[in-house]
């Protein structure tokens, strides 16, 4: 990846309900996402505190995905039903570096 982008960190506390409901839903919002202009990647991992980092061209596509019709659905799902609380942080890259063995 290039620098300059944007980073969209999603930091969420679950409730125990629904888990076929939320991998179904997480799975759409992925497909749709990655359908949405601007978007370039996405990495997750979800354990007791679950992280999604979204990787975005601009704040402009970020703006777009977060009023994505299907994605205010879910959002709606999410605060009723599958999390207890959640923390949103957009960040840009201004540099990044990696290690492979």
């Amino acid at each position: 990846m290039k620098t300059g982008y944007y980073a969209v960190i999603f930091t969420s506390k679950r409730t125990p309900e629904d888990e076929a409901g939320y991998a179904d839903m997480a799975e759409r919002m992925y497909e749709l996402a990655a359908r949405q202009p601007g978007f370039i990647a996405v990495e997750h991992a979800r354990e007791a505190v679950g992280i999604t980092v979204s990787y975005w061209e601009s704040l402009q596509s970020i703006a777009l995905w977060k009023d994505q019709t299907e994605h205010l659905m879910a959002q709606r799902q999410g605060r009723a039903r599958w999390y207890e609380s959640y923390h949103i942080r957009i960040c840009k890259v201004e540099r990044e570096y990696e290690f492979h063995k």
